[in-house]
């Protein structure tokens, strides 16, 4: 369902025989490619075109040494162009970051195959610095975790960003389902197309086919013009398609077809197009229970489960709340002021359920940096009151192995979470620590207030 990346290629080398043959070579091998017969040409070349690629030449006459290697290397992949008496240069040239080099007179087979393997080496490391940057929460995506239930939900992204299999993200309300196909375009091949993300729910049956196939002029009563689909929109890239499970019978016939053929129809044409777009869906229902119901198609079904992701709730990952915390308060962050969050608001935050998981999670902490903003310091005072739908203060409060009966106090909160942090850890204070998002003598301090036992990493 996918068409070949075009890459663009410049090729800086001043024998103008070679340079044209090369360029006439490789744009029949489907690159975008482009010339240059200097060193001056080639620095504006290269910020015209911004090439994903560079064929450069060893011996420019209008540059010394190595300037146009080093230079280039800073923002992408060189390949040299090197005579035969100058294999020792080529070697000096790849230690200065070259990937790899050719000696003339150039194996045109040769050329395409080191080509493909340099930018398939450069798209893997892209892609595993997005997937680091991300897992360590050093982007915007709010979808922050160490637990080991996200660290499985990165293997798994990593896993299948690259491939072309349709994925199914599970998960509840407000877990961050999204956040999960965004990982998978901005980690996948197909991450300088579109992403397009589309709301079933919110869509009724007599428009959906329209927005997502799109329709010609004269289809139907005010189709005045032609209108492209938003399969169309995301052409080679991503179709994100949330709450599948709320879309009808008709539209399941419709997208089964787009899944099992790769093509598509307009409303109102008689011919097919391509569907040149990657499908991530996701939704917060029990598919398995609406095939057997007869409300959703079995075989559309097996469609879409061909990869399934599972991200859990947050009242599962609790550990991963206090980096999720930071995460926000970073992000809201003004003018370099960052708020902070007491011990004390803490703990409240972690041993709340959170029925609405990270959604709600960003909301109350966002909510409570407003009311802190001129403190610095965001406590329980700032909080709303957290209890889930239905709670009742007189009933007791399930929190892991103990009870509480009515509404805990602080105290109580705290010492549980402490406790629970410490058996899951074998009393490790470091790894408690990190689990709060606090420092150790912090955690130390904590520990020491209610009289609980801790040990050193080395103890």
């Amino acid at each position: 369902m996918n068409a070949p990346v075009q890459h663009s290629i410049l090729v800086i080398e001043d024998d103008s025989v070679l340079n044209r043959l090369l360029l006439k070579t490789l744009v029949r091998s489907g690159f975008d490619m482009h010339g240059a017969l200097t060193w001056a040409e080639a620095r504006a070349r290269i910020d015209e075109i911004a090439p994903d690629l560079v064929l450069l030449d060893m011996n420019l006459p209008d540059a010394r040494d190595f300037t146009p290697l080093t230079e280039i290397v800073q923002t992408r992949p060189v390949i040299m162009l090197t005579a035969y008496g100058s294999i020792n240069q080529a070697v000096e040239a790849m230690r200065l970051g070259a990937v790899d080099y050719l000696v003339k007179p150039v194996n045109l087979e040769e050329l395409e195959l080191v080509i493909q393997r340099a930018l398939e080496g450069t798209r893997l490391r892209r892609t595993g610095d997005a997937l680091k940057a991300a897992r360590k929460g050093l982007t915007d995506n709010p979808m922050v975790g160490a637990s080991p239930a996200m660290r499985q939900v990165w293997d798994l992204i990593e896993a299948v960003a690259d491939d072309e299999v349709t994925v199914l993200v599970r998960g509840e309300s407000g877990a961050g389902k999204e956040l999960v196909a965004r990982a998978i375009h901005d980690a996948g091949r197909r991450r300088d197309g579109h992403y397009v993300a589309v709301d079933c729910c919110t869509l009724q049956e007599t428009l959906f086919e329209t927005e997502l196939f799109g329709h010609e002029r004269g289809a139907f009563t005010g189709a005045d013009r032609l209108k492209p689909g938003l399969i169309e929109a995301a052409a080679e890239g991503t179709l994100f398609l949330d709450e599948i499970g709320d879309i009808g019978p008709a539209i399941q016939a419709k997208l089964l077809r787009v899944l099992e053929t790769g093509r598509f129809r307009r409303v109102g044409a008689t011919t097919d197009l391509r569907a040149n777009v990657r499908i991530v869906a996701a939704t917060n229902r029990d598919l398995t229970q609406m095939v057997r119901e007869g409300r959703f198609r079995a075989d559309l079904y097996y469609r879409l489960t061909a990869f399934e992701i599972n991200v859990p709730p947050l009242r599962d990952r609790r550990e991963d709340i206090p980096r999720l915390v930071a995460h926000f308060a970073r992000a809201r962050a003004r003018n370099g002021r960052l708020v902070g969050f007491s011990d004390a608001a803490l703990a409240r935050l972690v041993t709340y359920d959170w029925p609405g998981n990270v959604r709600e999670l960003r909301n109350v902490v966002e909510r409570a940096l407003i009311l802190a903003s001129h403190t610095g310091l965001a406590g329980p005072e700032h909080l709303p009151p957290l209890r889930d739908p239905g709670f009742d203060p007189q009933t007791p409060v399930a929190c892991g192995p103990v009870s509480f009966h009515g509404e805990p106090t602080l105290d109580e909160i705290e010492r549980h979470y402490l406790t629970e942090l410490l058996d899951r850890h074998q009393g490790n204070r470091r790894k408690v620590a990190e689990a709060m998002g606090v420092s150790e003598r912090t955690a130390y301090r904590m520990l020491e207030r209610h009289g609980l036992k801790s040990r050193g990493e080395g103890a």
